[in-house]
């Protein structure tokens, strides 16, 4: 039991966390890239991937690890995203800190949900039991490459404050 749910239902409830923070993040990287805000979505894909790397520490485990190193690393990301998104409202610097550390979050929920996919699903454990295999390495480069250009272009083009006096300068 893990906070009064089966280990089944506590691990569906963390994967849907899991899921909607990958979906969120995906969505708010793509404003980024058309230079939106999308405060709702941002909130969402926040907040769920918070409660994602927060949840995954209830797991029993004997000893401190990968998965652990991984949480706490997104967990610090969070912490630096959510300050400069709320507390520096991505003035200056923050900006790119928020962008930056957004999208490591978003990459590390991404790099555990195929390390997951890997070990749990019928159709790709095979071709990676072990997860050093070259079907595993090839998925895990492309979606580091990805995530690189997805940050590098965000960065180019997320100004916020741009959008805000757009915004107000139509209404």
């Amino acid at each position: 039991m893990i906070l009064g749910m089966s280990t089944a239902s506590f691990t569906l409830f963390h994967v849907i966390l899991s899921l909607i923070g990958i979906g969120s993040g995906l969505v708010v990287a793509g404003g980024m890239l058309a230079a939106k805000r999308l405060d709702g979505w941002t909130a969402l894909f926040l907040a769920t991937t918070v409660l994602t790397s927060v949840t995954g520490f209830l797991f029993h485990s004997a000893h401190f690890g990968p998965p652990h190193v991984i949480g706490l690393l997104s967990l610090l990301l969070l912490v630096l995203a959510i300050l400069a998104r709320y507390s520096y409202h991505m003035a200056g610097s923050w900006r790119w800190v928020y962008v930056a550390t957004a999208m490591l979050s978003l990459y590390f929920n991404v790099f555990v949900g195929v390390v997951q996919a890997f070990q749990k699903l019928p159709l790709l454990q095979p071709l990676a039991p072990t997860g050093t295999e070259p079907p595993f390495a090839i998925a895990q480069g492309l979606v580091l490459v990805a995530f690189a250009v997805l940050t590098v272009f965000a960065l180019k083009r997320f100004y916020p404050a741009r959008d805000v006096a757009v915004s107000v300068k139509i209404s």
